[in-house]
């Protein structure tokens, strides 16, 4: 390694990009080019940087192999933040064994970070916990340590262990200072703050107040019967029943929960659920199906029982009804959320991590543009969506695979 291309790696090593491209911006070598690329994702110039990226592998010989695999891994943090979610991680797995058999034990562990945290985007929080299990941030550099224990503390907020959360992010905060990197840093800040900030909305038979994500994994824990309308499911006493693929369902159980402890007459459930307003004997009869087939999926955490009217909810004695609100109203509550964190996201992206046709995502980034919400940039298939943040409360329980205890 000449004395240029050991200063560029330094420089970036350090968070100094521009230091980077002083020394290797004219050159064309595979290495010059892969720090070329880095320094410009650095420098957020992601499309170029991706480019970059590709010419430097393409450009190593075969027996290069440790460097081809170290473009790889570069390559797939690009396309991380560029928000490219397609195509299969096994790629950017076999370079971190590779990487892991030539003895870059950093490198290898930064990759499987990085599929971490694609798996994290994508709510795949079972599979994300399996690739982080093994990682012990201590003895890490001060950056890897920091992005390891992010990555940890995501995973626990999105499973609503906010203990976990809090300790992580604490070691997260330590490693960044000591890397010195301000990026990091910023991150690191910006997920402290939502520990603080309101996460849903608390509806009960005393009024509606706000809830920190600690104050709902406390009220998920008391025993209380809990209708979640941010991940559309039922929990109580540590039990989650999810509704999110049964609407019909969700609308009834969200219905009784709401006027809880009364009960609901037949034909206002008809009237919302089926939305008619002339209810005839072939409504009343899927009514009496849809809440049979609710009252076998409840069973275990409270009753519906038939009034002379309606239907009542009925849990156990003793236990609150609470209804979970999002901090937003609407079906398009989980798409603000992505587009929240101020990446510029495709429609197929959006698709992918919310599991839900591309089509149905554009109809609503239609809506949600209209209304002035979110803005595109960029035409055809390079066209992206960006919202501005949201600062007034935390959206981690409308991201894809919040669960409770996941």
């Amino acid at each position: 390694m000449d004395s240029l291309i050991a200063a560029s790696a330094r420089a970036l090593a350090s968070g100094d990009p521009l230091g980077a491209l002083k020394r290797v911006a004219l050159r064309e070598d595979p290495p010059a080019l892969a720090l070329r690329g880095i320094a410009m994702a650095q420098l957020g110039e992601l499309p170029v940087a991706r480019d970059l990226l590709r010419r430097a592998g393409r450009a190593f010989g075969s027996h290069e192999a440790l460097a081809r695999a170290r473009c790889v891994v570069a390559e797939a943090e690009v396309a991380l933040a560029m928000r490219d979610l397609a195509g299969s991680p096994q790629g950017l797995l076999a370079a971190a064994d590779t990487l892991q058999g030539h003895g870059d034990r950093g490198n290898a562990l930064h990759a499987r970070l990085v599929a971490a945290r694609r798996l994290l985007l994508l709510g795949r929080l079972p599979q994300a916990a399996t690739l982080l299990e093994p990682v012990d941030p201590a003895g890490l550099p001060p950056t890897l340590a920091a992005v390891a224990e992010l990555s940890g503390a995501e995973l626990a907020l999105r499973s609503l262990r906010i203990g976990p959360a809090t300790a992580a992010l604490a070691r997260a905060q330590e490693a960044a200072q000591r890397a010195g990197i301000p990026a990091l840093m910023a991150e690191v800040a910006e997920a402290r703050a939502a520990l603080a900030r309101p996460a849903a909305r608390c509806r009960n038979a005393g009024g509606e107040r706000v809830l920190r994500l600690d104050e709902i994994e406390a009220l998920l824990a008391s025993g209380a019967f809990v209708l979640d309308a941010c991940r559309r499911g039922v929990a109580r006493g540590g039990a989650w029943q999810p509704l999110a693929r049964r609407p019909v369902l969700f609308a009834l159980a969200r219905l009784l929960a709401q006027a809880w402890p009364d009960a609901v007459e037949r034909d206002a459930l008809i009237a919302s659920v089926f939305r008619t307003r002339r209810p005839d004997e072939t409504h009343r009869a899927r009514l009496r199906v849809e809440i049979g087939r609710l009252r076998a999926l409840l069973k275990a955490q409270a009753a519906i029982e038939a009034t002379a009217g309606g239907f009542v909810l009925s849990p156990p004695a003793g236990a609150e009804v609470v209804v979970l609100l999002p901090p937003i109203d609407g079906e398009q509550a989980s798409v603000v959320a992505l587009l929240s964190d101020g990446a510029a996201w495709s429609t197929s992206a959006l698709a992918l991590a919310l599991g839900t046709s591309q089509r149905t995502v554009q109809r609503t980034l239609a809506g949600l543009q209209a209304a002035g919400q979110v803005r595109a940039i960029g035409q055809a298939r390079a066209r992206r969506w960006l919202a501005p943040p949201l600062v007034d409360f935390t959206t981690v329980l409308l991201l894809p695979g919040s669960l409770p205890g996941a």
